[in-house]
Formats: structure tokens, C-alpha cells, sequence
């Protein structure tokens, strides 16, 4: 299965980058290898999380607390977002509705 990293989940990891890079030079990068990896070990296990929000499939990432909201359609996971898991619950509500919503118009 071919992973795609949607434009909305690709400023995440930014975020996330920036976020950890702040905290300690080099950590950024760290971050992104870790995520990466959990990306590349996504076609082994997809579908097979809880669907949250109705629509989204959520992976937890093994070194850092961010999910990994993903679609699996045909041969495709689309990774829709990528978001800190320790924000308010309400937020990761928000944006993940909003997406839904912009798919439909």
C-alpha cells in the first residue's frame, strides 16, 4: 500500500518538529525520523485501529504522543493528520470534523 502525507498533516509534523527542535537542538529531527517510521510500519497495520470521528482510523506513535488520523481507501493510506495527543481533546475534535467537512464540499 502506497502511504500518502496530506498537505494538513505535512504542517504537522512541521509544527511538531519546530515544537521539539525549541526544546533541544536536534530533537526536531529525532522527531521526524520517529514519525517517519511509524508511517513506513503503517501499510503492515492499516485498518486495524479504532476509528475515531466517524471516519478516521488513529495510530499511536510508538515514541512520541501524536496520533496519526489516516484513511485507507483502495491501495492508499491517506495520513490526514498528525496531531499532539496531549492537546485538549475538544481541539483534536474540532479539526478532524472540519476536515470531514471540507471533504464533502
Amino acid at each position: 500500500m502506497r502511504v500518502v502525507v496530506l498537505d494538513e498533516a505535512e504542517r504537522d509534523l512541521d509544527d511538531g518538529y519546530w515544537f521539539y527542535e525549541h526544546q533541544q537542538e536536534g530533537i526536531g529531527r529525532y522527531f521526524l525520523r520517529q514519525i517517519f517510521t511509524d508511517l513506513e510500519a503503517l501499510p503492515r497495520y492499516a485498518g486495524i485501529h479504532r476509528v475515531w470521528f466517524g471516519k478516521y482510523h488513529r495510530m499511536l506513535s510508538r515514541r512520541f504522543p501524536f496520533g496519526i488520523y489516516y484513511t485507507v481507501a483502495d491501495s492508499e493510506i491517506r495520513i490526514h493528520a498528525i496531531l499532539d495527543m496531549r492537546q485538549n481533546p475538544a481541539s483534536i475534535g474540532r479539526r478532524m470534523q472540519e476536515g470531514i467537512r471540507r471533504e464533502r464540499d
